[in-house]
């Protein structure tokens, strides 16, 4: 599956806008995290895209979650184990156990956290922004409440990445899909 490919599929199952564009800006951050690592970049950008593809489905019912997004990609014959691995993974639905795995966990929150810092300033866009301005922001709880520092915090454990590393990653990889997102 291509990038417009996993756009068309996701479009299909996802109607509200803004799940439409934290499924880009994951992919987004993925992309990056892949090129640092060495890592395929499609496939790794393919995880973010499509990883909450059963989100509109199963918001009533997040038990479902992810799950049944992994049965919607097997029945349109998508089958990289490695990508739904990391799309259960990414829940908590199956351990954390490749670094395909452990990135998509940590990118999922931090593309709202971006966003939202993004959003709060009066250009809304993610050039107004820089990775000291996210630090801070990291440290004030009330900000982006809904962004989970855990799990933003687990880039060092888990990726081997400083939280700043992590966050110059993700603000490169959102800026490479800034058109899409509108910031």
């Amino acid at each position: 599956m291509d990038r417009p490919e996993a756009l068309k599929l996701l479009r299909r199952h996802v109607r509200y806008p803004n799940l439409v564009k934290h499924m880009i800006a994951v992919g987004g951050i993925m992309r990056r995290l892949a090129r640092h690592f060495g890592e395929d970049e499609r496939r790794w950008e393919l995880a973010g895209l499509l990883h909450d593809i059963d989100y509109e489905y199963t918001k009533e019912n997040p038990e479902r979650h992810p799950e049944m997004g992994v049965k919607i990609l097997r029945e349109y014959g998508f089958n990289d184990e490695e990508v739904l691995h990391a799309i259960l993974a990414h829940n908590e639905k199956t351990p954390l156990e490749t670094l395909m795995d452990k990135s998509l966990y940590v990118a999922d929150p931090t593309s709202g956290f971006i966003v939202a810092a993004a959003l709060i300033k009066p250009e809304k866009n993610l050039d107004a922004i820089d990775v000291p301005f996210l630090l801070r922001r990291f440290k004030e709880k009330g900000f982006a409440r809904g962004a989970s520092r855990e799990q933003m915090g687990m880039c060092e454990p888990l990726l081997g990445l400083r939280l700043e590393q992590f966050f110059t990653l993700a603000l490169e990889g959102m800026r490479e899909v800034r058109e899409e997102l509108g910031l």
